[in-house]
């Protein structure tokens, strides 16, 4: 917790809106009782978290008629469609995902295949929430690159059994120059632009990739 407590108090500091919570469980409530009410927002839409879906924020959401809901990923929708849907969700008032990595000095560390994800964080949606487990919270630049790099973008991977990418059998990174690749595009968000326009919640368990 003391980890957690630190990385809040450097992720303020650098205009991000802040909460810690104990559990996946108490996240969902975090969000859905403290954050959500104070947005006003009309549609919400999402990039892809294992985080963010094990905090079944997303099943909430989709329960709510009161939102418009730029769904991303549906499964009948042609690859053109959902392309569409991704453009569509920048213009949403509140978008959900989670972050690669998080540094102790308050930066978050993101890498993307496509980039509709780091799109989103940087730019378009009125407010962003991420979910993001301890585990995600490492010491500097350095360090996020490594665990994105030799650990997350690994597991993503494997997660993904429709893509036929050379780490998914390996295990490790090949730097390949596969059509399906999924480590192209880097951000680092070093401060929240508006003031709390991005809000992290800070979980206490080890959670997503």
């Amino acid at each position: 917790m003391d980890l957690l407590v630190k990385t809040k108090k450097q992720l303020e500091r650098n205009n991000f809106e802040v909460y810690i919570s104990e559990s996946s469980e108490a996240a969902y409530h975090t969000f859905v009782d403290e954050i959500l009410p104070g947005l006003k927002a009309e549609s919400v839409s999402y990039g892809d978290s294992k985080t963010m879906h094990e905090t079944q924020v997303l099943d909430y959401i989709k329960t709510c008629s009161s939102y418009e809901f730029i769904d991303t990923f549906k499964p009948e929708d042609t690859w053109r469609e959902q392309i569409s849907q991704r453009k569509k969700a920048l213009t949403a008032d509140l978008f959900l995902t989670g972050s690669n990595a998080i540094t102790e000095t308050g930066c978050l560390v993101n890498l993307d295949m496509i980039g509709n994800r780091i799109a989103a964080l940087t730019f378009g949606p009125r407010h962003v929430v991420l979910f993001v487990g301890r585990n995600k919270i490492v010491k500097d630049l350095e360090s996020a690159r490594k665990r994105v790099k030799e650990l997350a973008a690994i597991k993503n991977a494997q997660s993904h059994k429709n893509l036929n990418i050379p780490c998914q059998k390996t295990g490790k990174c090949m730097d390949c120059s596969s059509p399906h690749r999924i480590c192209n595009s880097w951000t680092i968000t070093e401060k929240s632009y508006p003031k709390n326009r991005i809000k992290i919640v800070l979980i206490n368990e080890d959670l997503g990739y």
